[in-house]
């Protein structure tokens, strides 16, 4: 018998910066593909969230 699988845990959503076109036109990517159940589109928006670079140079 195989061990029990352990699975992680779901990060949670990055936000869109405040200010940020791209971040805004990911989010509502997100959210439309959600609201299709797209989950594969909706996470391939988040993680361009996440790394989507702002002023600072830094990632998200």
């Amino acid at each position: 018998m195989d061990p029990p699988a352990h699975l992680m845990s779901v990060p949670e959503l990055p936000e869109p910066v405040e200010g940020c076109g791209v971040c805004q036109a990911l989010d509502a990517q997100r959210r439309e593909a959600r609201g299709r159940g797209d989950y594969s589109a909706a996470t391939d928006a988040s993680v361009e969230i996440r790394r989507h670079p702002h002023a600072t140079g830094t990632l998200r």
